[in-house]
């Protein structure tokens, strides 16, 4: 299985990563729920992974000012979104993938009855920490509907991408690839990013509608659709051994990619403007928006 956490990554994966997984796991470990599904959430959500959107997060939260501990139920919420989406996406009735991290993906472990319950399990976890762990309850509506939207953003791309839809069909290839991507992958990274930044806003008493969540914004837009572009590269470029999944299964099964709209230099040219545009999003922050900047370098180049 590849490392999560290549040499390359910024050492605050290294040093956020572990609080990210503590807390989801002593949260999971007080769980109402029965142990059979206790253990296949466990395996669902606490079996490596990058851990990008707590991430960003933590450190949004830390580029206004805030320490990024505020950011923690905010993070674990978003993941354990992310964790159903990819539960369910890989499905026999959706990505049919029998590889998540290098590892059995759920379905093929536990059978697709358990995989749909813990992924419905997962989406309603998500809310119910936003709503225990919060310590400021007038920031929990902001941070529900912020969560909301990026899932229900996220769905919406997975239904355009899987199914399609007769509104794309007059639209360039281009952009209706750039459409499914700033919603299937795009929505729930820009959610992450402002919920950190909320919870470090709303902590020093400044407004959670201002200018410094519009940079956070176009940032997190900025990467999100880059690392999708990123992600397309990989499918046509690496192993299953490097990246831990199934590759070239996205040209099998006839969708729309940027290599297919672009070709692989012109891929690789989008990133490295979407990577430049991210960072020119962070300068009102100066140096509290460093680790932004590594973190956008690291995921252009990432490998897996």
């Amino acid at each position: 299985m590849p490392s999560e956490h290549s040499s390359s990554a910024p050492p605050d994966l290294a040093r956020i990563a572990p609080q990210v997984d503590a807390f989801m796991a002593e949260w999971l470990a007080e769980a109402a729920v029965g142990p059979e599904l206790k253990d296949t959430i466990g395996y669902a959500l606490l079996s490596g992974g990058k851990r990008l959107r707590p991430v960003l997060a933590w450190l949004a939260c830390e580029a206004v000012g805030a320490p990024g501990q505020a950011s923690l139920p905010a993070g674990a919420a978003v993941e354990m979104v992310h964790a159903f989406s990819l539960v369910h996406d890989d499905l026999p009735a959706m990505d049919d993938d029998d590889l998540r991290r290098g590892q059995p993906t759920l379905h093929v472990r536990s059978g697709e009855a358990m995989a749909i319950l813990v992924g419905d399990a997962l989406l309603s976890m998500a809310f119910e920490v936003l709503c225990v762990d919060t310590a400021a309850t007038e920031v929990t509506p902001l941070l529900c509907r912020e969560l909301a939207r990026g899932t229900r953003l996220m769905i919406d791309g997975q239904v355009l991408d899987t199914l399609g839809s007769m509104a794309l069909t007059d639209a360039e290839p281009i952009e209706v690839v750039t459409t499914i991507h700033a919603r299937k992958t795009g929505a729930l990274i820009r959610a992450s990013a402002r919920m950190g930044a909320i919870c470090g806003l709303h902590q020093t008493g400044r407004s959670t509608d201002g200018p410094e969540l519009a940079a956070v914004t176009a940032y997190a837009e900025h990467i999100g659709v880059m690392f999708q572009a990123v992600d397309d590269l990989l499918d046509v470029e690496s192993t299953p051994l490097e990246t831990g999944k199934r590759t070239g299964k996205d040209s099998n099964a006839g969708k729309r990619t940027y290599p297919e709209c672009l070709g692989v230099e012109g891929t690789r040219d989008l990133v490295a403007s979407l990577r430049e545009q991210a960072e020119a999003a962070l300068e009102p922050f100066g140096e509290r928006g460093q680790t932004l900047r590594q973190v956008a370098q690291w995921l252009s180049q990432r490998k897996a």
